[in-house]
């Protein structure tokens, strides 16, 4: 068994810098930038810091007991302020908004929230793009109503379609069946086309590759696109070490030995998936490379806790404190001048000067890293 660290509420307070200052700022409209030219895109809303699996690589039941300090509902940000900063960030250049977790199908009522986000408009009076990511456990209960309140897409977490793996994976002994239903019920519902993401382990679940790619092209008409994430350094619990990267060119090696590939342009430039079609035209997949080939350089997210932490970096260990400025009488403008401040002084690029240190340079190069399942993915 693994050794029990400090607990992340502690790890969290000791990483959260004190409350950002509303006087800060010089940004008087136009396209905000950060320190590399980066524009603020993509805004990732995590709506609770509670999951009901504890898949290896993100929340370890050695450190995720029973006896671990999950924050009170009293700390977590309201609907409402989550509605609010995700105004200001709309007015800032955010055009998409993904709803994540821990698993974001546990926040009680969360089909009100995705309401009240579905209500916004950008300055053009354009809607938003609306999402959220899953481990579809619950989805066959929930996607006709998160469709109904305004969601659009659903992302799915799925780590192998053999039964046996899967249920390791997700260490909480849950069938893949389930989430192959939540999926039809997604589609069912008209939240496709859905993405699913598979962590890819080297000698855990890497034997799935092949399986996964066969029943996802050969089912649901294209409207499922798979995707394969290296497994990555995100946090201090997960016990990452690079001989468990199965590096992404392997893997569409692997997938092009049965089914031939070509290659696809993004969608956008800060897409981090680089995409292959079949080449017999059966659907695409994508592959997510944060560790063999980094897109720093293109990166146009932001991340906000449940408990309004703003992290700028999915390998931060530092966030800033937001809920302090709501709950402290600041206005939209200052606000908006704050979040601009903190945009403008952005330089994260973890992942590429970890390509710089050189292979095996992980989370013991660098400062205690906030978890994944506290900011999402």
């Amino acid at each position: 068994m693994a050794e029990r660290v400090i607990p992340l509420i502690d790890q969290r307070r000791l990483a959260t810098a004190p409350a950002v200052g509303v006087a800060a700022g010089a940004w008087e409209g136009g396209l905000l930038l950060d320190r590399h030219a980066r524009p603020l895109t993509d805004l990732r809303i995590s709506v609770t810091d509670r999951c009901n699996f504890r898949c290896s690589y993100c929340m370890p039941k050695e450190v995720f007991d029973k006896d671990y300090p999950y924050l009170p509902h009293s700390a977590l940000l309201s609907f409402e302020e989550i509605t609010r900063l995700a105004s200001v960030f709309v007015h800032l250049g955010v055009r998409k908004i993904r709803l994540t977790g821990g698993e974001p199908l546990l926040r009680k009522h969360i089909e009100a929230l995705i309401g009240q986000l579905a209500a916004l408009r950008t300055p053009e009076g354009e809607a938003l793009e609306l999402a959220l990511t899953t481990n579809g456990s619950l989805l066959t209960r929930k996607a006709a109503a998160l469709k109904a309140a305004g969601l659009q897409r659903v992302t799915v977490s799925l780590d192998g379609l053999d039964d046996a793996v899967f249920r390791r994976m997700n260490d909480v002994d849950f069938p893949v069946a389930q989430v192959l239903a939540g999926i039809e019920a997604a589609l069912a519902a008209g939240l496709g086309p859905v993405k699913v993401n598979m962590v890819v382990k080297r000698g855990t679940n890497d034997d799935q590759l092949l399986p996964m790619a066969r029943h996802f092209r050969q089912h649901y008409g294209g409207q499922v696109v798979l995707r394969f994430i290296e497994y990555m350094d995100v946090g201090a619990t997960n016990g990452w070490r690079m001989d468990e990267v199965l590096p992404s060119a392997e893997v569409v090696a692997r997938i092009a030995s049965e089914f031939p590939l070509r290659p696809l342009e993004p969608h956008t430039a800060s897409e981090t998936a680089q995409r292959w079609a079949y080449a017999d035209g059966a659907g695409e997949i994508g592959v997510i490379s944060s560790v063999t080939r980094a897109f720093c350089h293109d990166c146009s997210r932001a991340r906000l806790s449940t408990e309004g932490q703003l992290y700028l970096c999915l390998f931060a260990h530092q966030g800033h404190d937001l809920k302090g400025l709501l709950r402290g009488g600041a206005d939209d403008a200052q606000l908006r001048a704050a979040l601009a401040a903190l945009w403008q002084g952005r330089g994260d690029r973890y992942s590429e000067l970890r390509a710089q240190r050189g292979p095996d340079a992980g989370a013991s190069a660098a400062p205690r890293r906030v978890e994944m399942s506290y900011i999402g993915g």
